[in-house]
């Protein structure tokens, strides 16, 4: 037995800010959610982007004639301490797929470097190494190319090995597994969450006349190994893969309405339109009050009086005609129409019109009464020490 619930408003696709939107940035904004359902949403989406999301990351190091981190190398103005802070720094991005297998397993990238007398000596006398002259993988993307790692001085050669691997979040350097790690290997600590900070906000937003509903806003940062576009739809995957796990066992499956018609989305936003009472629209005093003295409420039994017929009202002139006319123009409508495709005619406008409304009115409310939120006692504890505070205030400004 399938159990019948009432509409939820959702949104219909997700807006980006185009005029702040940059490679690492992005402004989603997304709207309408019921009541309440802003922060939840937001809130779960940023949890899952700043902890869930993966990327690579470099977790372990080996510099040929360097066999542990507290040394200096001659030729090379750092020493390992300072060159494993500047490796920390790397960002790699590589998407794993069925044709590319980089998964938590290290993957190996060796690499020799070579600088000669006569580089030195075109560069005055030292030379810059990067990330991007070390690692060329073709599978991999090296985001900041330009990190630098160490200056050489000297002509060498020197090999470098470095191990990769697919992580979540900060991983310190004792937790890596690395079963064949060489006694001059370095293992050091990995950051490999991609996305650096993630804002929401929730504001008011307006559906039809209701202004009680939800816009969401996201600005979300990333550091280049995804995207803020990736980042919010992988989050969202994550989210969506969990909340499976609780709907497998359905006691009763639930049918979501969705709308007020039955089925019939045109029909609702054409009565909502419809609905609206003359004095909603902002039309002039001179015209709300000729349309009232001709016992005109509503949009609905406005737009069903042929054009011809409204110059019959009396101190209805031209103008009003006009400025009537041009506020339906702006929503879509206009005198004299059809509206028995929505059930309406002009001997029962009015009722149909109050029908609609108590329905509408109905199901708020019952919605409303089952969303509202309740107290429990620490609330309400917190509420009284509050009030008592503000007494004591009160209080000591009297005296």
């Amino acid at each position: 037995m399938s159990v019948k619930y009432g509409k939820f408003e959702l949104p219909e696709e997700i807006n980006v800010d185009s005029q702040t939107e940059s490679k690492n940035y992005a402004r989603f904004i997304a709207e309408p959610f019921e009541r309440g359902f802003g922060h939840t949403i937001g809130n779960s989406m940023r949890r899952m982007m700043l902890s869930a999301l993966e990327s690579l990351a470099i977790i372990s190091i080996r510099f040929e004639g360097a066999p542990h981190e507290y040394m200096a190398i001659e030729g090379v103005i750092e020493d390992m301490t300072n060159i494993i802070l500047n490796f920390k720094g790397a960002l790699l991005r590589c998407m794993p797929t069925e044709q590319i297998h980089v998964t938590s397993v290290p993957r190996n990238l060796s690499t020799t470097f070579e600088v000669t007398r006569e580089d030195l000596d075109k560069n005055s006398g030292q030379i810059s190494i990067t990330l991007g002259d070390l690692v060329k993988d073709g599978f991999i993307e090296v985001v900041n190319p330009e990190l630098h790692l160490f200056t050489v001085t000297q002509a060498m050669r020197r090999q470098i090995d470095l191990r990769v691997a697919i992580g979540r979040g900060y991983v310190p350097s004792e937790r890596h597994h690395v079963p064949d790690k060489s006694s001059d290997e370095i293992l050091i600590d990995a950051a490999f969450s991609p996305v650096r900070l993630v804002n929401y906000f929730v504001e008011n937003t307006r559906v039809g006349q209701d202004t009680d509903f939800d816009r969401l806003i996201f600005d979300v940062h990333t550091d280049g190994r995804v995207t803020p576009g990736e980042a919010l739809s992988f989050a969202a995957q994550i989210g969506q893969r969990h909340f499976d796990v609780f709907a497998k066992d359905k006691a009763h499956p639930v049918l979501f309405d969705e709308g007020y018609s039955d089925h019939n989305p045109d029909l609702d936003e054409m009565m909502e339109k419809l609905s609206l009472r003359i004095d909603e629209i902002e039309l002039s005093v001179r015209s709300t009050n000729c349309l009232s003295g001709a016992n005109i409420d509503t949009i609905a039994e406005l737009v069903s009086i042929p054009e011809r017929r409204m110059l019959e009202f009396r101190n209805f002139g031209k103008k009003s005609l006009n400025e009537i006319k041009a506020k339906l123009t702006e929503m879509n409508l206009h005198l004299g129409m059809d509206l028995s495709a929505f059930g309406l005619t002009s001997d029962n406008v009015k009722e149909k019109v109050r029908q609609y409304n108590e329905e509408r009115k109905g199901k708020r409310e019952v919605y409303s009464e089952r969303t509202k939120p309740t107290l429990d006692d620490d609330s309400l504890d917190e509420d009284e020490e509050e009030e008592d505070e503000v007494e004591e205030v009160e209080e000591d400004d009297e005296e």
